[in-house]
């Protein structure tokens, strides 16, 4: 089987939200998809290890935020690569609520629905639910964020609990299509600055060539400018053009 054919399925990409007795949690989501007109209803795809999912089966209740397409990168390392456990994911972020009241993310948002939990199915990995729309708006008429525009501008792979994660061992032998690279201006810019601390765009993570990245082979004393042209940040997985120097 060729796995390259399913990056060829259309996604979205949105925010996920909703509070039980008292915490709310959220996460980013590729797989929400409507599947009845009259009424209205739409479908979630969410890992068994996703922290969220046992806080919306008990809530009965979750929104959905339609990312707009130039997005604030920060709700995508927050609300994608960290876990409500660890951290308050809607601090200094704004939200609404609606009709059953779980919290509604309109930072870099074009589109919100609000969902009333009907059903789930235990479909292996993760659970499918299916949930009647009971309100929703428009926010802004910009364009809305693709999961294909996602992985191509920030040279992202699906992580390993999103539905559409594929093994990358079994891609590897697959050819790559012909991409023409440009190096964004703030990479040029940081190259000519020479040594120092870089931040994720992404997720936030900085590298501090002082301390280096052990876990990933990288030893203490390494300038950003001398790591492996193929690195990639240890929480979200960000290529290292989209690093740029802290001032």
């Amino acid at each position: 089987m060729n796995y390259s054919a399913f990056h060829k399925l259309s996604y979205g990409l949105y925010i996920i939200a909703t509070e039980f007795e008292g915490e709310k949690v959220g996460y980013i989501a590729n797989t929400a998809f409507q599947i009845t007109a009259e009424p209205s209803k739409i479908a979630l795809s969410c890992n068994k290890n996703n922290y969220s999912l046992m806080k919306i089966l008990d809530s009965k209740k979750f929104s959905i935020s339609v990312l707009k397409k130039e997005v604030d990168t920060s709700l995508i390392g927050k609300f994608g690569f960290m876990s409500s456990t660890d951290i308050d994911k809607f601090a200094g972020v704004e939200t609404i609520t609606a009709k059953t009241g779980a919290p509604i993310v309109i930072d870099s948002s074009v589109a919100w629905f609000d969902c009333q939990v009907l059903n789930s199915v235990d479909v292996g990995s993760h659970v499918l639910i299916i949930a009647e729309v009971v309100d929703g708006d428009v926010l802004s008429n910009a364009e809305a964020l693709t999961y294909d525009y996602y992985h191509e501008k920030y040279k992202m792979r699906s992580p390993k609990n999103a539905p559409t994660y594929i093994d990358e061992d079994k891609l590897e032998d697959e050819p790559e299509p012909d991409v023409e690279e440009v190096k964004p201006a703030e990479v040029e810019e940081m190259e000519a600055n020479g040594d120092g601390v870089y931040s994720c765009n992404i997720c936030g993570y900085q590298y501090d060539p002082e301390e280096g990245d052990p876990a990933n082979g990288i030893a203490p004393g390494t300038a950003f400018e001398d790591l492996p042209e193929d690195y990639a940040c240890p929480l979200c997985t960000a290529g290292k053009d989209f690093f740029t120097k802290v001032e």
